[in-house]
């Protein structure tokens, strides 16, 4: 754990240890992990492969992986600090503890949040934790706060949010895959250690068409996770007074637990949930993650329906097939089954043309929901 470290290592004990840390037994000398391992139960049929058992979607299937690294990404405002607080309530309303480590907020904002998620007050002062850290782990008696916090409590989960500011303060950067990896065996994988499911919450980059699933930063930071990693797609912006919404997709499940509960999707990812948050005022929110439910009816491209409808908003005139296909550009037969759909919807009306021609023009707006 965080015990091994050098004595000489910047930052190190350079004063006796205080009393009330003093109450940490020292941890048994875990087995050299270059020793063959005991393959028995796998071999024998008794081995169990891991489930996730921390957090839950409205049907009872599991988030996070005890144990193990997960990852939430998303862009700015898309909801990943809810989706964690939600989880950490789940996880109080059933008795167990919650480390919550914050390079990003304050108290004030965490709790406050928590609160209007419907969180025991008497559970909050009891089980949960929560560390803002203003210096580097390994300065003064900083390892032994966290493993005296770990050790109290025995949390089952640990979010650890703004990961960008984490990894700054402890002078790494973030798109070097070697800094990375440090940072997790620094704090993430000690704290795993302790059996509790570790996420940390991170931002997307800002290409959205090529980031595919790899958040801001290393590679490693998805080939490091030994959980899961969610990314978060923003659908309806959250706020108070408002009924956000974020598309929940699997980027990674490396147990192989959780696809299974999940639909696939076009982006190569899987569609694990919809996370609704309705907003009431300050002190009242409404959290639930949806299964996803899969679409039997006719094939709908809402993203080319939108693109179709934009083209024929912006025409001075009724547009042909052909006119809305050179509009939109792309693949014909997509344009036209976007056509077809706003037709049999109702948001776009046909006229009859010079020479047959068939002419097209908005009828009503389309304002639905794109699904990208």
């Amino acid at each position: 754990m965080w015990d091994g470290w050098e004595a000489g290592e910047p930052g190190g004990l350079v004063v006796p240890e205080p009393a009330r840390l003093a109450v940490v037994p020292p941890p048994a000398g875990p087995a050299p992990t270059w020793r063959p391992r005991d393959l028995e139960d796998v071999l024998d049929g008794t081995y169990k492969p891991p489930v996730p058992t921390v957090g839950h979607r409205e049907d009872g299937v599991g988030l996070f992986y005890a144990g193990r690294m997960h990852s939430i990404v998303g862009e700015s405002e898309g909801g990943k600090t809810w989706f964690a607080l939600m989880a950490v309530a789940s996880e109080l309303a059933a008795g167990n503890a919650v480390v919550f480590i914050d390079f990003e907020d304050d108290a004030p904002g965490v709790v406050g949040r928590l609160l209007a998620l419907g969180a025991d007050r008497q559970a909050i002062r009891d089980r949960f934790a929560y560390i803002r850290p203003e210096d580097p782990l390994n300065v003064g008696f900083n390892r032994q706060e966290i493993g005296q916090a770990m050790h109290d409590l025995r949390p089952t989960f640990v979010p650890v949010d703004g990961v960008t500011e984490g990894m700054a303060m402890h002078g790494m950067e973030l798109k070097d895959n070697t800094d990375v990896a440090k940072f997790g065996r620094l704090l993430l994988r000690p704290i795993a250690e302790f059996g509790a499911a570790v996420a940390t919450l991170d931002h997307v980059v800002k290409d959205k068409e090529g980031r595919g699933r790899y958040a801001i930063g290393g590679v490693h930071k998805l080939n490091g996770i030994n959980g899961a990693m969610y990314i978060l797609e923003n659908r309806k912006p959250f706020g108070v007074g408002l009924t956000g919404k974020t598309t929940v997709r699997i980027a990674k499940d490396r147990p192989g637990q959780l696809r299974r509960h999940a639909l696939p999707h076009s982006s190569g990812l899987h569609w694990f949930a919809d996370f609704v948050l309705k907003s009431h005022d300050e002190t009242f929110a409404e959290a639930a993650l949806y299964k996803p439910v899969e679409d039997t009816g006719p094939f709908r491209p809402t993203s080319v329906m939108k693109k179709v409808a934009d083209a024929l908003t912006t025409a001075h005139e009724p547009l042909g097939v052909r006119g809305v296909q050179d509009r939109v550009g792309g693949g014909k037969e997509i344009v036209r089954t976007a056509l077809a759909r706003l037709v049999d919807e109702g948001y776009v009306t046909v006229t009859s043309g010079p020479r047959g021609a068939q002419l097209h023009s908005m009828a009503k707006p389309f304002t639905e929901e794109v699904e990208e």
